[in-house]
């Protein structure tokens, strides 16, 4: 007699084709061969999710499956995105880094999956430079919000490269500006100062300022040999003067107390 749990699987196995069936399978169980370790992965008909939410993982995995489509590394201790992170992630359309504890951003960190990224998320992290060309690449629509920004020349261009991503820029607030009036929660749109071009300011005005020391170091040193050749010149002067003279006496005089003969 065939057991009641069994009827199901048997009717539908009888009505659907062994192709279909087996589709069902990979799409109702999770992809468990080759999901990183304290992540949980799931098959879906375009690709892998990953989510490896609240792991506690304090670096990007390294294992992650090559048809991941989807991946969440949110809410974890990540401090650095190295350089080629996502390498081999050729189909990689979603990203999540927000809530973690990453500080910087090179210019490599995202190098590989700038085609295909359509959302990333870096919100709520601890970012406050990142390279000029981080960015270059990306089309996608990214989160920068809730971050420490340093608003300088570096994060300048990266953001003039997004002119398509207004929104990520709006977003952004400065934490600290080499500008003199810089108020602490500014808007980085509300900036209207080239900070690259006060930047090469602040360098120019640091060499001029640099070539004034080493000149006045010059001059302080030839006013200081001029007067020290001066001091020797009177010195040797009164030396000469100090010592006694010998005037010659006459032709054919005698001293003074030479004794003359009766």
């Amino acid at each position: 007699m065939t057991p009641p749990d069994a009827l199901p699987f048997r009717l539908v196995s009888a009505s659907c084709p062994p192709t279909v069936l087996f589709l069902l399978l990979l799409l109702l169980l999770p992809a468990a061969r080759g999901c990183p370790r304290s992540c949980a992965c799931i098959r879906r008909p375009d690709g892998l999710d990953v989510s490896c939410s609240h792991a506690r993982l304090r670096a990007v995995p390294s294992d992650i499956p090559a048809d991941t489509v989807t991946l969440r590394l949110d809410h974890n201790l990540i401090s650095a995105v190295p350089d080629r992170a996502f390498r081999g992630l050729a189909r990689l359309r979603e990203l999540n880094l927000s809530h973690n504890a990453v500080e910087t951003l090179g210019e490599g960190a995202l190098r590989g999956v700038e085609a295909t990224l359509r959302t990333l998320d870096l919100s709520h992290n601890r970012i406050s430079h990142v390279h000029r060309d981080a960015f270059a690449r990306l089309h996608a629509k990214v989160h920068m919000g809730d971050n420490p920004w340093h608003c300088d020349c570096a994060l300048q261009q990266a953001l003039r490269v997004m002119a398509h991503n207004h929104e990520a820029a709006g977003r952004v607030r400065c934490h600290s500006s080499p500008l003199r009036d810089h108020r602490e929660g500014q808007p980085f749109l509300a900036m209207d100062a080239d900070l690259c071009n006060l930047a090469k300011r602040t360098t120019d005005y640091a060499m001029l300022v640099t070539m004034f020391g080493w000149f006045a170091m010059v001059v302080s040193y030839v006013v200081y040999y001029v007067r020290q050749n001066q001091e020797d010149a009177r010195r040797h002067l009164e030396y000469l003067k100090s010592l006694p003279s010998k005037a010659p006496g006459r032709a054919g005089e005698e001293p003074e107390d030479a004794s003359t003969a009766v």
